[in-house]
């Protein structure tokens, strides 16, 4: 069933929404709009970021300042060796006084969870995240617990190449929409950023809106109009990473479900009620690379994610205007 299209006023409130969003979070990460834009992207398409960077480039401080930019509940998590899935999760213990079992919810249970330094962990508690971030629940002693709505993993990760981390299972990274990479500032910017080091924190950061704004506009969001040659063409930049010679694993029908919603989200931060193809381009790297297997030979020869998946979009003719 095809949804009512959105009126123009809804999709200009989104857009008002969204900007002020980006401008209250852009003054604490400088330099880096695209990659706000697209963080805010995951939250309307109901997805969770993973940021990957070298340490001290502010992927923390991006996930603090989109947390307290929402007025709402959130929560860091640490992730560390020694960390149990209970730790993150939650657990059920024997109330002495009651004579019951009780359930005591972990930190995950708020409407934004920051998973810092995610990989540090062992894979196994690494595993408590999959149920929640796929099905918003923790199931504990065979008892599901739902989370708070809206609900927002945004996890941070250094390298995999760097000293005391583990690799992320291709199950748990599938579950993220996007992954994103901030990046070291320009000249400029990081002059900035040492004149108001002191001055700029997530903490001071006030509220633009709530968590029942932020749900009405997930609604909105399913409500985008993508017309069916846009589904094919999505399908088709799939099916050209797994086709790719250079392919171990392609894109799977979920990457392709992320990759809609996401351009649904990104369509109306941009003040448009519908997608167009440049939305799908846009998002095929922080949407696809990570959902991407090199096999063992490109990855010998240095060959990357990133230029599999130009060739894919170079590969795959762009859908014409239905007037044309």
């Amino acid at each position: 069933m095809t949804p009512e299209p959105l009126p123009p006023s809804y999709v200009s409130g989104f857009a008002q929404v969204a900007a002020e969003l980006a401008d209250r979070i852009g003054s604490i990460v400088l330099g880096k709009p695209e990659v706000v834009r697209l963080a805010l992207t995951a939250l309307f398409a109901q997805g969770h970021v993973l940021l990957e960077d070298v340490p001290g480039v502010g992927k923390t401080t991006l996930a603090r300042a989109l947390a307290a930019s929402i007025r709402g509940q959130w929560r860091r998590i640490q992730f560390t060796p020694d960390l149990l899935p209970s730790d993150v999760s939650g657990v059920t213990i024997f109330n002495q006084a009651s004579r019951a079992f009780e359930f005591h919810p972990g930190p995950v249970f708020a409407n934004i969870v920051i998973a810092d330094e995610i990989n540090r962990a062992s894979p196994k508690t690494q595993s408590a995240l999959l149920e929640v971030m796929e099905e918003r629940r923790v199931t504990v002693d065979g008892v599901p617990h739902p989370v708070p709505q809206p609900f927002l993993v945004v996890a941070t990760q250094n390298p995999v190449e760097m000293d005391g981390t583990y690799r992320l299972p291709e199950a748990q990274l599938d579950r993220f929409l996007v992954k994103l990479s901030v990046g070291y500032p320009d000249e400029e910017v990081e002059i900035e950023v040492l004149r108001g080091a002191a001055n700029r924190s997530p903490d001071s950061l006030e509220p633009v809106t709530d968590t029942n704004t932020v749900g009405e506009m997930v609604k909105m969001a399913l409500q985008v109009h993508v017309a069916d040659p846009l589904y094919a063409y999505a399908v088709r930049l799939a099916a050209a990473t797994r086709n790719h010679p250079q392919v171990r694993v392609g894109v799977s029908p979920r990457g392709v479900i992320a990759l809609t919603r996401a351009a649904c989200a990104y369509a109306l931060i941009n003040g448009r009620g519908y997608v167009l193809p440049e939305d799908l381009k846009a998002l095929v790297e922080p949407v696809f690379a990570h959902r991407v297997l090199l096999s063992a030979d490109a990855q010998l020869r240095g060959v990357t994610a990133t230029e599999v998946l130009a060739d894919a979009i170079n590969s795959v003719p762009v859908p014409l205007p239905a007037s044309a």
